[in-house]
């Protein structure tokens, strides 16, 4: 399921669809009190990181058409400012971050209306809002530097982060890879500095790249999602963390080598520059 969600979420960002007009409607009274409440559990998490300062636009999916709310923090409400064709059968269940084609390639956590009712519904709201940081950040920057993605432009692959043939089945790599997490774990910085060196000389130059991108991309969501939940009760997302490993896999490395990092160094997640610049050196 979240291969073809995030496929999708490459084809709206790179053929974007006609935009229509906004109006009041059934789907503002439907989902505005959903929306305020946003405001309500930035409230309780806004401590845990300084990227919770900020929301970002939602862009509800629901009987084919794209429904763009954007948020007012003075007034602790989000208003409706777009609508648009869902020209992509966007699947029940979608749960991303992306600029949209169609709004002028504007970043918008894309959800479809269940994820309100849901018990860590907003956990993956704002999981998603980190992605609109790291977009509006420095994303497009440090992503246009990087081999593995030049050359899934040139082919105009724009599934490269989900489909790179990445070697997750190399015995040596799922070795290093597990010990590496463990010495993330054990806050072992010898360790980590050591198998991070082994696990650059034996991966391709792009996958060391791709696995490095997504410890920082998705692994810093993961990690502040991980907080978040600690927070408010829910269990530990720890998806990734066992052997067949696979793309997930970065995901858990990278949240448990983000939180290495910040008990080594308070705060080093908050320069997201600076955080890829540790993780990829």
């Amino acid at each position: 399921m979240l291969r073809v969600l995030l496929v999708i979420g490459s084809i709206i960002q790179a053929t974007g669809a006609p935009m229509g007009n906004p109006s009041q409607s059934a789907i503002e009274k439907k989902y505005g009190e959903r929306l305020r409440e946003v405001f309500a559990f930035q409230a309780k998490i806004e401590p845990i990181h300084a990227i919770f300062k900020e929301v970002y636009p939602i862009a509800i999916v629901e009987d084919k058409t794209f429904s763009i709310f954007e948020p007012v923090p003075e007034r602790k409400v989000y208003r409706l400012v777009s609508t648009a064709p869902d020209t992509f059968n966007i699947p029940k269940g979608i749960r991303a971050s992306m600029p949209l084609g169609f709004w002028d390639n504007r970043t918008a956590c894309v959800v479809t209306g269940e994820i309100f009712g849901e018990p860590d519904g907003y956990v993956f709201i704002f999981h998603e809002f980190v992605h609109c940081a790291q977009w509006e950040g420095c994303e497009p920057k440090l992503k246009g530097n990087l081999a593995v993605f030049q050359e899934a432009m040139k082919r105009k692959d724009y599934s490269w982060e989900l489909q790179f043939p990445f070697p997750y089945d190399d015995k040596t790599f799922v070795e290093r890879y597990a010990a590496f997490i463990v010495a993330c774990d054990q806050d072992d910085l010898a360790g980590m500095r050591s198998l991070r060196a082994e696990l650059k000389k034996l991966l391709p130059a792009q996958a060391w790249e791709y696995m490095c991108w997504q410890e920082w991309k998705e692994g810093l969501a993961r990690h502040l999602e991980n907080r978040i939940r600690k927070g408010v009760g829910l269990p530990e997302n720890t998806g990734g963390k066992n052997p067949p490993f696979n793309r997930v896999t970065f995901y858990h490395g990278g949240d448990r080598y983000i939180g290495s990092l910040e008990r080594l160094r308070a705060g080093v997640s908050s320069d997201l520059e600076e955080l890829y610049r540790l993780i990829s050196d």
